[in-house]
């Protein structure tokens, strides 16, 4: 009776936890993500005008319809219900939504995480003046 697929079973079951000790070294090692500062809405209009502006239009009143739903009215204080939060305008910007056809900006790399704080600012200047 032959050692020799025991020595090479061995060998792979040492190999295989020798990775995943590396693969856990190196995700525990990664640094957290650097904290976003306050948005900035001037640099949010800014890339409101090249984003944003052709389905919710320059006033913020939207109602362009690319799927299901229509774009969000901002200029309306019906609109600013209690789901509309910074986390769910972060969100919708980071990942999209379908049925509204809104595009997954952050998932893109086209809005870094302080572009999309920047935006929510400049939302909320819309906010403000909302009737």
């Amino acid at each position: 009776m032959s050692v020799r697929p025991s020595f090479r079973a061995l060998g792979m079951a040492l190999s295989a936890v020798a990775l995943c000790a590396a693969a856990y070294a190196v995700s525990a090692s990664a640094a957290p993500p650097a904290p976003v500062a306050k948005g900035d809405p001037a640099k949010g209009a800014a890339k409101y005008k090249t984003l944003c502006v052709a389905c919710h239009k320059p006033d913020g009143s939207g109602g362009y319809k690319a799927a299901g739903n229509p774009t969000p009215n901002w200029t309306l204080k019906k609109t600013w219900d209690a789901t509309r939060t910074d986390a769910y305008l972060r969100d919708c910007m980071t990942n999209g939504k379908i049925k509204s056809g809104m595009v997954a900006w952050g998932k893109l790399g086209t809005l870094k995480p302080q572009d999309v704080e920047d935006m929510i600012a400049h939302i909320h200047t819309i906010k403000a003046k909302a009737k």
